[in-house]
């Protein structure tokens, strides 16, 4: 018994770093050097997440961009699903998204963390995600804020989580959505002072 405790601690641990490893990948800067938009950083409002690649004018960019870090988060929580069980599927989940907000491969210093959010919500539950996801493109098309629509769609997360999937995976779903919205301290800021930049806008 103490041998299999042992062992599932351990597959945990390795899950939670290869889960962190996995979200620290940048696809942003990966998909601006691969169509030669220069350094992701310098541009628009500086972050690495596909609403900043779009800033570009690249769709196609900003479509690899969101398809790599939404299916980092998703392939994370999966794989440990399939490796561990379902009881490591959210610590996965949670471990890619610190990776990407807190990026081992960019000095710590990541994206927002919203594609890789859903990506994750999507694999650990399909009407979680859906339902956010959702959420973020009503909010999106009405109001024209990527930040907004993000916001939104974490808040209620939560909420989705305990009615469609289960109670202690509502818990680690409201720890990641903590640590999403204090990433959006800014931007929550320049929305109450009206200086946001709307969907579509380069600057």
């Amino acid at each position: 018994m103490g041998v299999t405790a042992g062992s599932f601690a351990v597959g945990l641990l390795i899950t939670a770093v290869l889960a962190y490893l996995l979200g620290s990948i940048p696809f942003g800067i990966v998909a601006a050097r691969l169509f030669g938009l220069g350094d992701l950083r310098a541009v628009g409002s500086g972050n690495i997440g596909a609403t900043n690649v779009l800033r570009t004018g690249n769709k196609a960019a900003a479509l690899l961009t969101l398809v790599g870090d939404a299916g980092k988060g998703a392939a994370a929580v999966l794989l440990a699903r399939w490796l561990v069980g379902e009881s490591a599927a959210g610590l996965a989940g949670f471990f890619a998204i610190l990776g990407h907000l807190f990026p081992l491969f960019l000095g710590f210093r990541g994206g927002k963390g919203v594609a890789t959010y859903l990506g994750t919500l999507l694999a650990l539950s399909l009407p979680v995600g859906a339902a956010a996801c959702l959420t973020w493109l009503v909010v999106a098309a009405l109001m024209r804020f990527s930040s907004l629509a993000a916001l939104v769609a974490v808040a209620l997360a939560p909420f989705y989580t305990l009615a469609f999937y289960h109670w202690h995976g509502a818990i680690v779903v409201a720890l990641m959505s903590a640590f999403v919205i204090v990433k959006h301290q800014d931007n929550i800021a320049r929305l109450r002072a009206g200086t946001e930049t709307k969907i579509g806008a380069k600057s």
